[in-house]
């Protein structure tokens, strides 16, 4: 079994994909928009909340982290609570200036909650919230003994 996490935007995904790409060299595998549907009407009604989804927004977008993949959407463009909270994706890696250089690149436009330090598990640690809202955690985690 694999664990997939799927990320929302409020009409911000293709930005998204293209911060995550220069952050940390996310893949864009795939990526399809609500106008490049087959049946897009279909999928429009069985939404029931009569909200017609832009055809240039992003439908569906996966893209490869390292050995696993994110999926994201602008999917819930018209919800009307946009905050992302009870979880964050968490980046790990053994290179101290791999995981600086990540924890640098997403928190650029985003806030800080946790400074990079290093901590009793980790070469480095770090939590932010990037620009788009979606909380991160970059590791850099110590051998162990």
């Amino acid at each position: 079994m694999q664990a997939k996490p799927y990320l929302f935007f409020d009409g911000s995904c293709e930005q998204a994909i293209d911060f995550y790409h220069r952050a940390f060299g996310a893949e864009l595998l795939f990526k399809m928009t609500f106008g490049e549907m087959p049946d897009p009407q279909s999928v429009q009604e069985g939404c029931g909340s009569g909200y017609s989804f832009p055809p240039d927004k992003i439908m569906h977008a996966q893209l490869k982290v390292g050995s696993s993949e994110i999926m994201m959407s602008d999917g819930n463009i018209a919800s009307n609570d946009q905050q992302h909270q009870g979880y964050a994706i968490s980046l790990v890696t053994s290179d101290l200036e791999e995981g600086k250089s990540w924890f640098d690149n997403l928190s650029a436009g985003g806030h800080v909650t946790m400074p990079w330090q290093e901590t009793f598990w980790a070469n480095g640690f770090g939590m932010l919230t990037d620009k788009f809202g979606i909380p991160w955690m970059v590791n850099v985690e110590k051998p162990m003994a």
